[in-house]
């Protein structure tokens, strides 16, 4: 690498093959160290690397002297072989002894917010507000120069797949895409807003009707809802990408020729599933893992036992479903069952309950005195052997099913043998529910994606309409990919035909001009004959998180915001001045609050 301006090498490059070299270093003063009067040993740090310095001279000790940690340096000097050699260090045989250091930017503050290279054990809340700071740790940056990678051969990859990277509008209009929108006034329009995108939903199917065969763009998407450690509030990054004359199998296709390598190449495990990824039905993964994003690095299974266990009179059991996992091997104490217990509860909403078999298989602890009565139909039905652990869940069906994904995970992450952390698991989750009951509405809701196509496409929302079949059994041709139990990015068949929308718009209590109203532009462009196309959209922030192996996706984005939406390095949200209110037509009111009488 040729380096020019103001040095001749980075920090990371000489070696003891340039040994008696002048050369020009600049980088943060990592470290300074004071041997005699006269001597000391500094550590100068750039992008690339570190390389010591030794200063042994009383000119170049004065430059140095007073001078706080990560002031920013230029050095030249000679190299020299060390004395004492780092082999931790890839620049750890050689030395530069100075000639000349100039002061190119003073750090002023005596005490950093956090030790630079071991600012990961800081609070979140210091680490985000000095983000800068953090950055410069080498292992958080490390974390960025992945990003960058991954999404240099994401780009690559599509480009090779013949797909053409085509940017779309940031400011657009609102659109129900199942979360709230970011609003943007129109200083031209008053009263009217634009939204930013959920995602460029409607402008990818657009190009498909305007005759673009393979779409894609590292898309970036914007939507108020709040942050989980898989999730961003605020703003995140896609691989969007859509294709005309397709079908799932076109997209699974391309997606598992695109992906594997990338995570060969850039995963922190070796092993990942090979192409095709496995394929599991909506209904099939709630029964058998709890969760429509099964870890299936867990050889964990959820069984039915509502018929063996319902009237066993356990109240909590009576009239429910009941769930239950078997762990075989298990030796956890009862202050860790007592602690997954807890931790279902807590994230599931929902209680777990248990029993174990010991070392003669008797049926002992949790919940044994209501199951021991029934201990022979049990263990024949559960297959148990001594040492065996059984977790139970119940509750309404849905809910039965949730805190049994939940205590599937929590049993994974606590018993070794049966979960292999060190691998990629992919598989396809299929066939998802085209309409649900919502949770605040109570009425017919679309589940997954408004613009997906139904299983028995005209007819089989006909038989829906006229009251053959309850809407909650149709499926959709709509898709999630999902990674080590993350969902990395849900898709779909679009419904392209303007007579099947309307047709399942009608069952949402949405009539013909209502569907015009709210999607004008994509109605119309479909009535001027719409090839049929499908399409996904990988979550870029999500599949890093999971190539560095980190728990929070908070690591793996430059400038994140906190839980709460906040960017505290910048100050966002904020005030703004009232002359900007009022440009915008704007005012401003405070929430009124309830008083008592």
């Amino acid at each position: 690498m040729t380096m020019k301006q103001s040095r001749t090498h980075t920090c990371g490059e000489l070696r003891l093959g340039d040994a008696g070299k002048t050369v020009t270093l600049a980088g943060f003063m990592e470290n300074v160290r004071e041997v005699g009067q006269n001597f000391a040993f500094v550590v100068l740090r750039d992008f690339y690397g570190t390389t010591q310095v030794v200063v042994e001279t009383e000119d170049m000790m004065q430059v140095i002297k007073g001078l706080n940690k990560e002031t920013t340096l230029q050095v030249t000097g000679t190299v020299r072989e060390r004395s004492s050699k780092n082999p931790n260090l890839p620049t750890g045989e050689i030395e530069v002894v100075p000639t000349d250091i100039k002061v190119l930017g003073r750090c002023i503050y005596n005490e950093l917010p956090f030790p630079i290279n071991r600012s990961r054990d800081a609070d979140e809340s210091i680490r985000l507000k000095y983000r800068y700071l953090d950055l410069r740790n080498p292992a958080v940056k490390q974390n960025i120069i992945l990003r960058c990678q991954v999404v240099a051969a994401l780009r690559a990859a599509m480009t090779e797949q013949g797909f053409l990277e085509i940017t779309t509008p940031i400011l657009t209009a609102s659109s129900p895409e199942g979360a709230r929108d970011y609003l943007v006034p129109a200083r031209k329009h008053p009263g009217k807003f634009y939204a930013l995108p959920q995602a460029p939903q409607q402008f990818k199917q657009l190009l498909m009707t305007a005759g673009f065969d393979r779409y894609f763009q590292i898309a970036p998407c914007f939507r108020d809802e709040d942050a989980r450690g898989d999730r961003s509030p605020g703003e995140f990054y896609q691989l969007d990408m859509e294709m005309a004359f397709a079908t799932q199998d076109d997209v699974f296709g391309v997606l598992e020729e695109v992906l594997p390598p990338i995570f060969a190449k850039f995963g922190t495990y070796n092993v990942a599933s090979s192409a095709p990824f496995r394929r599991i039905g909506y209904v099939e993964a709630m029964e058998t893992y709890g969760s429509d994003k099964p870890d299936l690095r867990i050889d964990l299974t959820v069984t039915d036992v509502t018929e063996l266990l319902g009237s066993c009179g356990f109240e909590p059991f009576a009239g429910n479903t009941v769930k239950a996992i078997v762990v075989t091997d298990f030796t956890a104490t009862r202050k860790q069952i007592d602690k997954l217990c807890a931790d279902v509860e807590v994230q599931a909403g929902s209680k777990a309950y248990w029993f174990r078999t010991d070392d003669k298989n008797e049926i002992t602890g949790g919940i044994s005195k209501f199951v021991s009565p029934l201990a022979d139909q049990v263990k024949a039905a559960l297959n148990l052997g001594p040492n065996t652990f059984v977790g139970l869940t119940c509750g309404k069906k849905g809910q039965a099913q949730k805190a049994a994904g939940v205590l599937r995970s929590k049993l994974g992450a606590l018993c070794p043998n049966h979960m292999d952390k060190e691998r990629y698991e992919f598989c396809w989750i299929v066939d998802f529910p085209m309409y649900e009951i919502g949770e605040e509405s109570g009425e017919l809701e679309f589940c997954h994606n408004p613009f997906s196509m139904p299983n028995g496409g005209a007819e089989i929302l006909d038989k829906a309409i006229r009251g053959e079949i309850d809407p909650l059994t149709i499926t959709a041709f709509q898709y999630d990919l999902v990674c080590n139990g993350v969902e990395l990015s849900s898709g779909a068949v679009r419904n392209h035909d303007p007579e099947i929308m309307i047709k399942a718009f009608n069952l949402v209590r949405l009539g013909e001009e209502d569907v015009k109203k709210k999607f004008p532009a994509m109605y119309n462009a479909f009535c001027y004959g719409a090839p049929p196309h499908a399409g996904i959209a990988p979550g870029v922030d999500r599949m890093v998180m999971l190539l560095a192996g980190e728990d929070s996706i908070r690591e793996i984005i430059p400038f994140p915001m906190n839980k709460n939406a906040q960017d505290l390095m910048m100050g966002a949200p904020s005030f703004v001045e009232q002359k900007q209110l009022d440009e915008l037509h704007i005012q401003i009111t405070e929430k009124e609050e309830d008083t008592e009488e």
